[in-house]
């Protein structure tokens, strides 16, 4: 067996996933080089530095390049082990895609050798790793590849991850793992491999029963979301206050109803789901279903704020918030970020955003006329204010600075403040 300090392994992808994942298995001891194609990225990287927002991320990365245990550059080079966690984004017909993931195979493939491990980390589409397999297999006939035959040369596993953001450190090392290889004994390669930094359980499956794991999951959770946020239109047109009726509802020993908000956001809720609508949309009425509903529900918020906005005319109106959960900077699928545009693109100049997590404005932005301020000035400036994101810095602010202030609170973190009277908005179908 590899001993930590002998492992080379190879992270493709140095995002929201990839680098933690590569600075904790650097942390073992051993020699990790990251591989992205943004070159800022890689310098970043390689200055000891980091380009994302991660609770202590920072300085694991610091103290992990320091010791020369992790670097990053945009070609790759021979390891033991390959951890691809690249992006597999939706087409705007929903239809994902996996030609990220492909292409980091293929550049494996220029320099594997046997007894290589190939891990596929990116959410995918079940039957991905499967793919990935041919793919070795055809650009590289010269070694045998697993499932297809007596014996392998090399290994090739599925294992997604199961994190979630502001304690992804934390939970690549605690969170149980579900590792589907190819075959059982690409499995338990891979499983040797994530015990040298994993204290969770790791249970092994097929590649294709880990490929649904994942997307079963986060389906699971969107469909949850989905019933709270049906929930409160229809508590809204019954003129019943949402937050109430789901508190008193838990009180019951086997009801445990999310809380709402204005849609659902991040790389994985609001685009796994579509991933098995794809595959079987013939079976996947309830799971479709939930995705519009919660896709509904930012339309729903952007109308009765344009409704409060127009109700006062002149008035300046800060927006609060533009990631896709609180206390983090990630605005992948972020409801708040499309609430924010579409009234910046409507509203232009009385928009005013606050965003703790940003330096400065997304580029959708530009040439609307909207601001980046912080929340003081909101408070000082704004008559109207809508939350968009239950950040801990707006959850601190007292109804005694937000008195007199007409609020649209779409996170229920000012429920001692009555909601602004507005006219009802036109119904949108869900």
């Amino acid at each position: 067996m590899v001993t930590d300090g002998e492992l080379k392994v190879v992270v493709l992808g140095l995002g929201y996933i990839g680098l933690p994942t590569a600075a904790v298995i650097a942390r073992t001891g051993a020699s990790v080089l990251g591989i992205d194609v943004h070159p800022s990225v890689v310098e970043t990287v390689n200055s000891g530095k980091v380009h994302i927002e991660e609770v202590d991320l920072d300085g694991l990365v610091s103290g992990v390049v320091a010791r020369g245990l992790l670097r990053a550059s945009m070609l790759i080079e021979p390891a033991d082990v390959f951890v691809i966690a690249v992006p597999t984004p939706f087409s705007d017909d929903h239809a994902p895609n996996i030609g990220y993931v492909l292409k980091a195979a293929t550049s494996i493939a220029a320099v594997l050798k046997a007894g290589d491990t190939v891990i596929v980390e990116s959410t995918s589409p079940v039957g991905t790793t499967e793919q990935v397999r041919d793919m070795l297999g055809t650009l590289r006939p010269d070694l045998r590849a697993p499932g297809l035959g007596d014996g392998a040369d090399y290994a090739v596993a599925y294992c997604p991850e199961r994190v979630l953001p502001g304690r992804i450190l934390v939970e690549l090392i605690d969170n149980d793992r579900v590792i589907g290889g190819i075959t059982p004994r690409c499995a338990r390669k891979a499983l040797a491999f994530y015990r040298r930094f994993v204290r969770g359980a790791c249970v092994t499956t097929t590649a294709r029963a880990a490929e649904m794991t994942k997307l079963t999951e986060n389906a699971f959770r969107d469909v949850n979301i989905a019933f709270a946020n049906e929930l409160s239109l229809v508590a809204e047109t019954m003129g019943v206050d949402v937050w109430e009726v789901i508190r008193l509802a838990n009180r019951h020993p086997r009801v445990n109803i999310l809380q709402p908000g204005p849609g659902v956001g991040g790389h994985c809720i609001a685009v796994d789901p579509w991933f098995l609508v794809a595959a079987d949309p013939g079976n996947t009425p309830l799971i479709r279903t939930a995705r519009e509903v919660n896709d509904g529900k930012t339309d729903r918020v952007i109308a009765r704020a344009s409704a409060l906005i127009e109700a006062n005319p002149g008035m300046p109106v800060a927006a609060l918030g533009l990631a896709f959960k609180a206390n983090i900077d990630d605005f992948r699928e972020s409801p708040a970020l499309k609430v924010a545009v579409a009234l910046a693109e409507r509203f232009g100049s009385r928009l005013r955003i606050v965003e703790p997590y940003a330096a400065a404005l997304p580029a959708a932005f530009e040439r609307t006329g909207a601001t980046l301020i912080d929340i003081d000035t909101a408070i000082e400036s704004c008559p109207l204010m809508i939350v968009l994101v239950d950040h801990d810095i707006f959850r601190s602010v007292p109804l005694a600075e937000r008195a007199g202030k007409q609020v649209l609170d779409t996170r229920g973190i000012w429920q001692d403040q009555p909601p602004p009277r507005i006219a009802p908005p036109l119904r949108i179908a869900v």
